[in-house]
């Protein structure tokens, strides 16, 4: 199964200019287990898209798009995974490809950038999502879905949008000067909200996105669904600014949480990495 049911010519790993990488790994999922399910039920739904993109009027999976097998879960732990992550990461993207993950739950975002800083040292990382994931550690790792912003921190600078649930513990990590956050909140006021965000935004960019940064009456298919978030055209309007001002390297869209029965969450999902995949395509 490859994403968007593309014919093998654009599927080749050499001309491909992505490559998508599916992990199907939730050990650390602390509320609504099932995010493993979710890159399996994104790539169904990307085979039934209409492959040209209407918003920006060419196809995109012309640029070639390689669709890696499933990461095999490591057993030992969430560290383990991650470690993982990074060296699959790491061989895709020193072949020059982008690497566009799909979760899997947010703790695997870290290998991935933790591959994307060694081989671009000045990246930062945009985190779209509606929880804050500054907790130091949760439920006894480090490694934590609830954690991985803040390991994030840890290597490079983060700038945060859409958030809207975080513990005080998180609330006081963000006094100090290594986050830039913005809340749903401050998206749904209106005004020109992106130029906030995406200001400061330059060079090289690592882009992750959590489904539940929409609101769950768009996105319902989440493990920790919070009320209050994006709509669907925001989050398109905050990624295509983004894209514009920098190099975004790589992408995950994680946390999907597939309903049995209800497709369009998945739909929405595989729409989204296509829709990433043609804004990193369009030319300046």
């Amino acid at each position: 199964m490859n994403f968007g049911g593309i014919a093998p010519a654009f599927t080749v790993y050499k001309k491909a200019t992505f490559v998508v990488i599916p992990v199907p790994y939730d050990l650390t999922s602390t509320y609504q287990s099932g995010s493993r399910r979710g890159p399996g039920a994104i790539l169904e739904a990307s085979g039934n898209m209409e492959l040209y993109d209407e918003e920006l009027r060419k196809e995109t999976y012309r640029y070639g798009i390689h669709t890696l097998p499933p990461l095999e879960s490591d057993a030992r732990g969430p560290a383990e995974m991650v470690d993982s992550v990074r060296r699959t990461i790491s061989r895709v993207a020193t072949d020059g490809k982008i690497p566009v993950m799909l979760g899997g739950e947010h703790s695997i975002s870290f290998g991935a950038v933790q591959a994307m800083k060694e081989i671009y040292p000045e990246i930062t990382v945009l985190q779209l999502d509606a929880h804050a994931d500054l907790r130091d550690a949760y439920q006894g790792t480090p490694y934590s879905h609830a954690s991985v912003a803040r390991r994030i921190t840890g290597i490079c600078p983060l700038i945060q949008a859409g958030i809207r649930s975080l513990s005080i513990e998180e609330a006081e990590f963000m006094e100090g000067d290594s986050v830039r956050s913005h809340s749903a909140d401050f998206i749904l006021d209106g005004g020109a909200w992106w130029e906030t965000i995406c200001g400061d935004l330059h060079g090289d960019l690592y882009l992750t996105v959590d489904l539940d940064v929409l609101d769950p009456a768009v996105m319902p298919s989440t493990g920790t669904p919070e009320p209050g978030g994006l709509a669907w055209r925001d989050l398109l309007r905050l990624v295509r600014e983004a894209a514009k001002r920098c190099r975004i390297r790589g992408f995950d869209v994680v946390e999907l949480a597939p309903i049995p029965g209800v497709v369009a969450p998945d739909f929405l999902a595989a729409k989204l990495v296509y829709r990433i995949m043609g804004y990193l395509t369009e030319k300046p």
